[in-house]
Parts: structure tokens; C-alpha cells; sequence
């Protein structure tokens, strides 16, 4: 039902009544919790983002101790890791033996966002004090719409939820391995249940199956995605072609885009993926007119020599150094093709809205979900491989993904049957 316009109330009027700001009603505020992981956290503020609630957001961050002994501890849930790390603080202290077995403890840094928002300093996670937040605010500032993606952001925003269930409405993002009840609604992408695919069940052995989450296939407050959400919607991609105008609209084009992520357990791969990608880009070379390349923080050094040292004097090719400023946005705008190693969902899911050529290379590398969220993407013709054949001057084009957007309609659904809406 379309909500009724009421007549503006006079100005500089005293005591506004609510009615007139849409009351306790609306959801003018959001709350991210991140992890310290820009791909996660990307998908939160790219939500945010596509919601309209980008300059009315609070990022949180969960912190891990990290350092010495601690870097072995990551496995352990986080209130438990931080209950050991209290305890080796009490018994060892500031002694040399403490010093190398706690090693340093993570502090709230200054985040910086692919966007225009200034952020200061990121608070600490604490559930209790933002849902006590959220139930004292209520009245004057109406419900606080929380968004969380990675495991230990799981604790703090189920947490949230079960403190202050009418005062808040929490998303999060990928699936949680945990009971989905404990969550308004959960954002993750489709392969996240190839577990309970034909496929995914001759992978499991016998005696692992009962512990492969999921176990049941998604419920009603399951939101499924194609790939990872973010913040490169088209108003982001128009501002970075007008920022990026002076430095990449005079290079010669076709301009070809490469983005080199890095292995993972799903996704193995080492300096022979390297030497594929140079022997491609060798043959494509005569297709371009300049070709940029640039490195993730997870490339490991003999993927990025290799590149380097094939590729890093030739005339047609720039490859950023890895100093500000990024020019990731301003790739994604301004180049005509992409080329991209299968590792990286985020990277393809960005370089996918798009709606340019995307060619992937490194992907029968991968196993488990991986594999599957190649396929469909290759099914919805969004992607192709890299061969080294391609004729990069040959253009083809896909209706863009949108993942963010068509998330933000389905969680504007689910607040109007909470008699919510978004405010403006």
C-alpha cells in the first residue's frame, strides 16, 4: 500500500509531532557491525548503501586479539578466544613469556570506504550497549536497522536481536552456520547451499554429513544472492569515471582491466596461474590499447613477481603500485573488459554490475562452492574464460548484476510487515 502524504508542517514549528517524521515507525538509522575484512565488510556498507541509510550509518568492528599465540586461536568462537586471552593477561602480565604468547591486541583504526563518507574511528562491538542504544532511542529516533556479515559478527548481532527484538531489525550477511532464527533476515549468495545440491552431497564423505552446515534448505528469512554484495552501483561508478576522467580517458582503448586476487582453501593455485595469465595477456595484447593491473593484499609475492617481471616494462601495460589512490573504482568504470582470477567473488560480483565483458581465469582451480558459483554465473552469461584467443576489442554486454538493490527491495518487504519503512 502507498504510504499517504501528509502537508509539510510549518516552519520553524515548535514540538514537532511525530506524525509529521514518520514516527517510531521508520528506520532512519543503520548500525554495521564489521570484522576487520573489507570484503565482509563491503557487503554491509553496500547494502547500507543501496538502502539510502549510507550518511546515517555507525560502523562497529569485532575485535580478536591477535599476535603470538593468538594467531592459533582464531578457530575458537570469540567470546571464548577473548575469555583465554584475559586469562593469560592475569597469569603472565607484562612477562616476557606473556609478551610472546599474547602478542599485540587489535585496536579500533580509521576505516576508509570506496565512497565519499568521512568516517572517524570505529567503536568496539559491544551487543548490550548498542540494543540498549536502540530501546532508549526509540521514541525520538524510531528502529535501528542492524547489518552484520562474517562469523564473529554472528554473536554480536543475533545478541542485539535477542536483546532489543523490537527495537531492531538485523541482517546478516552470509550464511551463519548457526540456528537463521536468531536473525531477522540473512543475505548470502546461492552457493553458500551447494552442500545440499546433488553435486555438493558426493563431495561430502558419509561421516561428515550431518556437520556440513546448511542442513535444510533456506527458509523464509533467507534472501538468496548470485554473488557478494558492494558499494559499485551505477551512482558510484559516475562519480569515479568524473574522478579517474583526467588519468584513464586519454588511454588508448580498448582499455582491459586485470584484478589478480590471491589462493584460498577452495581455490588453490601458485605462480602457474601466473605464467597462464602471461601467456594470455601476450596474446591479447595486440587486441588492446592499454591494459591495467593491479594486485589484492591477499597476492602472494611469487604470483606478483611473475606478473612484474613478464609484464612490467611493456608500453601498452600499467601496473599500480599499490599506493593510494586506489584506482579500483575508476577501473571499473572506465575500463571496457575485465579480466579476473576465480578466487575473488567480490571482485567478479563488482566487475559483473558492470555490464561489460568478464573473462575469468583460474577457475578449474577451484573446488566446493567455488565451482558452483562459476556456473552460474557462466548460466547467466555473465562471465566467460580467459583463453588468450579473445579478441578484447570485440565487446559483449549481459544485464548487469544487482544483488544490493534487489536485497534493499526484499528487506524494504519484510520491514512494511512490521509496519516499518525506510525513511528518506
Amino acid at each position: 500500500m502507498r504510504p499517504i502524504r501528509l502537508p509539510e508542517p510549518p516552519s520553524g514549528a515548535a514540538g514537532m509531532p511525530e506524525i509529521f517524521e514518520g514516527g517510531v515507525n521508520v528506520v532512519r538509522r543503520a548500525v554495521v557491525i564489521g570484522n576487520g575484512f573489507a570484503g565482509a565488510e563491503n557487503q554491509c556498507l553496500g547494502l547500507v548503501r543501496a538502502l539510502g541509510l549510507s550518511d546515517r550509518q555507525t560502523i562497529y568492528r569485532v575485535i580478536r586479539p591477535i599476535g603470538g599465540i593468538n594467531e592459533w586461536l582464531h578457530w575458537l568462537p570469540l567470546y571464548l578466544h577473548k575469555i583465554v586471552d584475559h586469562i593469560l593477561q592475569q597469569l603472565l602480565g607484562g612477562s616476557r613469556v606473556g609478551l610472546v604468547l599474547r602478542g599485540k591486541r587489535v585496536v579500533p583504526s580509521t576505516f576508509h570506504t570506496s565512497g565519499s563518507i568521512g568516517l572517524s574511528s570505529i567503536l568496539e562491538a559491544d551487543s548490550r550497549k548498542i540494543a540498549t542504544l536502540a530501546r532508549e532511542t526509540f521514541d525520538k529516533e524510531g528502529p535501528t536497522l542492524v547489518v552484520a556479515c562474517g562469523r564473529d559478527t554472528v554473536s554480536i548481532s543475533s545478541s542485539i536481536r535477542r536483546l532489543a527484538p523490537d527495537n531492531v531489525f538485523v541482517i546478516q550477511i552470509q550464511h551463519p552456520r548457526t540456528q537463521l532464527n536468531r536473525f531477522d533476515l540473512v543475505v548470502t549468495p546461492r552457493h553458500d547451499y551447494y552442500a545440499l545440491t546433488a553435486s555438493g552431497q558426493k563431495e561430502i564423505p558419509r561421516y561428515l554429513k550431518r556437520w556440513v552446515t546448511p542442513q535444510e534448505p533456506p527458509g523464509r528469512n533467507v534472501v538468496l544472492t548470485v554473488g557478494a554484495l558492494h558499494q559499485a552501483d551505477p551512482v558510484a561508478l559516475r562519480v569515479a569515471a568524473s574522478a579517474w576522467h583526467d588519468e584513464l580517458d586519454p588511454l588508448p582503448k580498448p582499455l582491459l582491466v586485470v584484478n589478480i586476487g590471491g589462493p584460498t582453501k577452495n581455490c588453490k593455485y601458485g605462480a602457474d596461474l601466473a605464467k597462464q595469465l602471461v601467456a594470455s595477456l601476450h596474446n591479447v595484447l595486440k587486441t588492446c590499447g592499454s591494459v591495467r593491473i593491479s594486485f589484492s593484499r591477499r597476492t602472494p609475492r611469487k604470483v606478483s613477481d611473475v606478473i612484474i617481471k613478464e609484464l612490467g616494462t611493456h608500453p601498452k601495460v600499467y601496473i599500480w603500485d599499490g599506493q593510494d589512490p586506489n584506482p579500483h573504482m575508476g577501473h571499473l568504470a572506465w575500463g571496457d573488459a575485465f579480466v579476473i582470477t576465480a578466487d575473488s567473488i567480490s571482485m567478479l560480483s563488482e566487475a559483473c554490475s558492470t555490464g561489460k565483458p568478464v573473462y575469468v581465469i583460474g577457475a578449474e582451480h577451484c573446488k566446493w562452492k567455488f565451482t558452483d558459483f562459476h556456473k552460474n554465473l557462466r548460466e547467466k552469461g555473465v562471465v566467460r574464460t580467459f583463453t588468450g584467443l579473445e579478441d578484447i576489442s570485440n565487446s559483449w554486454s549481459y544485464p548487469p548484476l544487482n544483488d544490493a538493490a534487489e536485497v534493499a527491495l526484499r528487506v524494504r518487504e519484510f520491514l512494511a510487515e512490521r509496519g516499518w519503512s525506510i525513511g528518506r
